[in-house]
C-alpha cells in the first residue's frame, strides 16, 4: 500500500451542483418482515438473542455473515457494505469521477474487556486494510469498526475507547483514506461506549430507538464525500 499520513480536521463546503448518483436506495422506515423474501433467506440467525436482534438494525445495508473467521479471528457477527458514489452531467451515462466505499463490521462477544485486546484489534484493523483495500484513485474510503460484546466496561476501556480515533490517508489522501472504529457494549447493563467517528453506536444500542433523519443515510454519506 502507499503512504500513510495522519488525516486533517474536516472541514465543511458547498455541495457541488452536479448530482450525486448513488448504487444503493435508502431503505429508512421499513419493516423486517416487509422486505423481500430473497433478501431475509440470506440472513443468518443467530442463537444469541442480541446478535440478532443487532442483525434486524443491520441487515438493510450490511450483508451479514455468522461466524465468520478472518486471519485467526473469529466474530460472531460479521458484516459489510460496498457502493459507489459518481458525479454525473445530464445522463447516467455521463459519469465520471467514480469513488468507492466501502465498510466492514466486526462484532464478538467476551465476558472481560481490556484495553490491550482493543489495540490488538486496533492493529488488525490496519493489517486488513494492508490486504484488503486497492489504493488508487477510485477508492474513497474504507472503514473498520470493531464491535466487542462484554458484561461490563471498566473505566481504562470506557476511557480509551471514548478518545480514540485513528484515520490513515493513502499516498496523502489522493487514494482516499480508511478508519478503524471501536464500540464496547454491555447490553444487560445498557452500557455502551464508541470511538469518536462510530456511526454504529446507535445500531448495537437496542435499549434506544434508532433516530429519524432529516436525510437518509445514502444522502448523507455522499454530503460526506463532498467535504
Amino acid at each position: 500500500m502507499s503512504d500513510r499520513t495522519a488525516a486533517p480536521e474536516e472541514t465543511a463546503a458547498e455541495t457541488p451542483a452536479e448530482t450525486v448518483t448513488e448504487t444503493a436506495e435508502e431503505t429508512t422506515g421499513v419493516e423486517p418482515t416487509e422486505l423481500p423474501d430473497e433478501i431475509l433467506e440470506n440472513v443468518p440467525t443467530w442463537e444469541d438473542k442480541y446478535f440478532d436482534r443487532v442483525s434486524d438494525r443491520l441487515m438493510y445495508n450490511y450483508d451479514l455473515e455468522k461466524d465468520r473467521t478472518i486471519e485467526g479471528e473469529r466474530f460472531e457477527l460479521y458484516g459489510e457494505l460496498r457502493m459507489e458514489i459518481q458525479k454525473q452531467f445530464v445522463h447516467p451515462a455521463l459519469n465520471y469521477a467514480n469513488h468507492e466505499t466501502e465498510e466492514y463490521v466486526f462484532a464478538r462477544r467476551t465476558n472481560t474487556v481490556r484495553v490491550a485486546e482493543l489495540e490488538r484489534l486496533v492493529e488488525f484493523g490496519h493489517d486488513l486494510a494492508d490486504e484488503w483495500i486497492v489504493a488508487d484513485e477510485e477508492h474513497f474510503g474504507t472503514d473498520y469498526t470493531f464491535v466487542v460484546v462484554t458484561d461490563s466496561i471498566p473505566d481504562d476501556v470506557r476511557s480509551f475507547v471514548s478518545g480514540f480515533s485513528d484515520r490513515t490517508l493513502l499516498k496523502f489522501g489522493y487514494y482516499g483514506h480508511y478508519e478503524v472504529n471501536l464500540i464496547v457494549v454491555a447490553p444487560d447493563r445498557e452500557d455502551a461506549v464508541g470511538s469518536k467517528n462510530a456511526d454504529l453506536l446507535e445500531a448495537v444500542t437496542l435499549w434506544e430507538s434508532v433516530s429519524e433523519q432529516k436525510q437518509g443515510f445514502w444522502t448523507r454519506l455522499a454530503l460526506k464525500f463532498w467535504r
